[in-house]
């Protein structure tokens, strides 16, 4: 080490007298103060003073103090250490001490005693030498070959380990297998990427463009730490695709962890060591998988996540996916930390509801609706009819699905947000024309073999009587089927059978006491109906079809809002009364009654079809409606708007009426899905009761009324 320029002690030092032994320079002791000089020392000297050479003492060994003050010093000894008062601790019990604790600097020798009292002070002479640590370049070098030689040294250490023991090596292996210093060099070039993720997935603007902004901040800001995306929509829309896309896009390795049913939370932080058959954690072992320490790690349901006696882990995952902590993830079973914010993490979801709070709040939530009809053909042409021909062995000249088949099925096969029913129908098509083109070229094999056959015979003989042709070799000698194999309309429902889903709509709202309404599931948006009927009773409301806490109170709601406003509208039950429930049982079912359903806006479904049951007027068969209802007649915004909307437009619907606060939800709406639908926006249930009937449903005098003159 270069020498610095000497630092030099105070020339007068106060002296510390102790009997506890020597302090040599450079260590550290303890001490124990309790004599009359010693604590006026440190009460003047150390606890009194306000900069660092009040804390420079002399401490001189083995040399007792006496335990008064008006006694003589003892002889003492020539030769000191100057040390640092680093702490001092005091205490009144069995009586009034203090606890220093020094470093020692230097040694020096006393030159001449000034005073004894209140403490000794005495005239030093320095006699080891002490250097400032200097911060120029060599020291950085050395510091560097000190950091390389205790690498070394600690790989010994490691290597020392008794392999032999089962636990010992299983570690070891785990500790060199993972990528501690290992990344792969992302790939930022934003024109490649929107081009790949335009070819890998159609629609899904919210999501590219979240991937292009990572990008964009990616060029700009290198140290930027992984951010944790969940994608929330119905299966099937390509959640789980996307996150490979992504991988793909950015140059990264990619691992799934399937999260649906983990009721432990070992399978994210691991087991200790101390268990049998212990073994990591899922991020660890993915880490160990990919080889790298910047994966995309797509975190596949996590709103299934269970809970058990084990433990929860959701709690666990707490630590993992947030980006404040998740640089010193510690797995139970390494017990080593592990820098997990280079890792891009993407969960999935069909759901928010079921995801603890907590740990929603870590994520960032971005929706993934389902497709329109248009966007669902755009995909099956582009992705899955080729991937459908690729598995059967089949090619474009073998098979033809024109769009409007594909409209067919989507339409008359399918009721779903996503695709996944869809590539179903696609591959049973396939496999229908695999066999015709295996038996087709079957029979081509045959025809070949019998024009030889009757090539190398010749002219039969005169005595050769002809062997008549039986109508089943006839068949077996059939020509193949013409290529390409187009399937139409009606060589659909040959492969597939008749159609599983028919418009059923228009038949349905033949009869007052009909409505439309639209729901949201995690697999999407639904039509639902809602059938009211009445008979003689004592004025009961029945209510059926697995109906929640939530949507039973939309239905008195209802039925409220109806009986205080039944003169209005002219509204009577049977006899004519204008209080509904007179003498009246009303009964309310929601179809598909094994769903349980719940929710508030069925509420103005529910009051247009009381409406109509009581008027006897027919609501328009092309109308669906959602929204919350208050006992005022007001109409509340709910959520889902687009799934819901969506859902009406594959059901042939043409006009939707939404909450007026709801009007802003409607910009998420593709183009084309708007021009075929017709939006009414209503703030209060007169504006949906004119909007769901055929020339609105105004208030009328009551006819045949004549004022009494009595």
């Amino acid at each position: 080490m270069s020498s610095g320029s000497p630092i030099q002690i105070p020339g007068r030092l106060p002296l510390l007298l102790t009997h506890e032994g020597v302090l040599l320079p450079g260590s550290t002791m303890r001490t124990s103060v309790d004599s009359a000089r010693n604590l006026q020392l440190v009460r003047s000297r150390l606890l009194k003073g306000t900069s660092l050479q009040s804390t420079i003492l002399g401490v001189i060994p083995n040399t007792p103090d006496p335990a008064s003050d008006a006694a003589d010093l003892p002889p003492l000894h020539r030769i000191g250490t100057a040390a640092l008062a680093v702490q001092v601790v005091g205490s009144n019990w069995p009586k009034p001490h203090y606890t220093l604790l020094v470093t020692g600097l230097c040694r020096f020798q006393i030159v001449q005693l000034l005073k004894e009292r209140p403490y000794p002070v005495a005239q030093v002479e320095q006699l080891d030498r002490l250097e400032e640590f200097p911060s120029t370049l060599q020291t950085r070098e050395e510091l560097g070959e000190l950091s390389e030689q205790f690498y070394k040294y600690a790989v010994q250490l490691v290597e020392m380990l008794d392999m032999s023991v089962p636990a010992v090596a299983k570690l070891r292996r785990l500790l060199d297998s993972l990528p501690w210093n290992k990344s792969t060099t992302d790939r930022l070039d934003i024109r490649a990427a929107r081009v790949l993720l335009d070819n890998d997935h159609y629609a899904m603007e919210k999501l590219k463009k979240r991937v292009l902004e990572y990008l964009a901040v990616r060029q700009l800001r290198t140290s930027l730490k992984g951010p944790i995306l969940c994608f929330v929509g119905p299966p099937g829309v390509g959640k789980t695709s996307v996150g490979r896309s992504v991988a793909k896009t950015l140059g990264r390795e990619f691992h799934r962890i399937a999260l649906g049913g983990v009721c432990d939370q070992s399978d994210i932080r691991g087991h200790r060591r101390t268990y049998v058959g212990s073994m990591p954690g899922r991020i660890i072992n993915g880490l160990k998988t990919v080889g790298v320490n910047n994966p995309v790690f797509l975190l596949d349901e996590v709103d299934k996540l269970g809970k058990s006696l084990q433990g929860d882990p959701a709690a666990a995952l707490l630590e993992v996916l947030d980006p404040e902590q998740n640089h010193n993830f510690t797995d139970h079973y390494l017990n080593v930390a592990f820098d997990l914010s280079q890792v891009l993490f993407i969960a999935t979801a069909n759901t928010t509801a079921t995801i603890p709070a907590a740990l929603l709040d870590r994520m960032e939530v971005i929706q993934v609706p389902g497709y329109t009809q248009e966007e669902k053909i755009e995909i099956a042409h582009r992705h899955l009819i080729p991937k459908q021909l690729d598995q059967h062995g089949l090619s474009p000249q073998q098979l033809q699905i024109p769009p409007a088949t594909t409209l067919g099925i989507i339409t008359r096969y399918t009721r779903e947000a996503g695709v996944r029913s869809l590539d179903r129908k696609l591959g049973a098509i396939c496999r229908a024309v695999a066999v015709k083109v295996a038996e087709g070229q079957h029979r081509e094999a045959k025809l070949e073999r019998a024009e030889a056959a009757e090539a190398e015979g010749g002219e039969l003989s005169d005595d050769a009587e002809p062997q008549p042709v039986s109508d089943s070799g006839a068949a077996g000698l059939a020509l193949p089927p013409e290529m390409p194999i187009l399937i139409d309309l009606h060589a659909l429902k040959d492969i597939l059978g008749p159609p599983m889903y028919e418009m059923e709509v228009s038949e349905r709202l033949s009869q007052p006491g009909v409505a439309i309404g639209l729901a949201w599931t995690p697999l999407g948006g639904e039509i639902m109906f809602v059938e009211a009927s009445r008979m003689d009773g004592e004025g009961q409301l029945t209510l059926t079809g697995q109906l929640g806490d939530v949507m039973k109170e939309s239905a008195h709601l209802a039925i409220s809002w109806l009986r205080s406003n039944a003169k209005k509208y002219h509204l009577t039950n049977a006899s004519g009364s204008f209080d509904l429930l007179d003498n009246t049982d009303i009964h309310l079912h929601f179809p598909a009654g094994a769903v349980t359903k719940d929710g508030p806006s069925a509420g103005v479904t529910i009051v247009t079809c009381l409406a109509s049951l009581f008027s006897g007027r027919l609501v328009r068969s092309d109308v669906a409606m959602t929204g919350e209802i208050t006992l005022r007649g007001l109409v509340l915004p709910v959520g889902g708007i687009k799934d819901k909307v969506l859902a009406a437009h594959r059901a042939g619907l043409k006009r939707v009426i939404l909450p007026q606060r709801n009007e802003k939800d409607l910009e998420e709406i593709p183009g084309n899905v708007r021009r075929d639908l017709s939006f009414v926006t209503a703030s209060c249930l007169d504006e949906v009761l004119n909007a769901a009937f055929d020339g609105g449903f105004s208030v009328k005098a009551r006819p045949g009324l004549v004022n009494s003159k009595l």
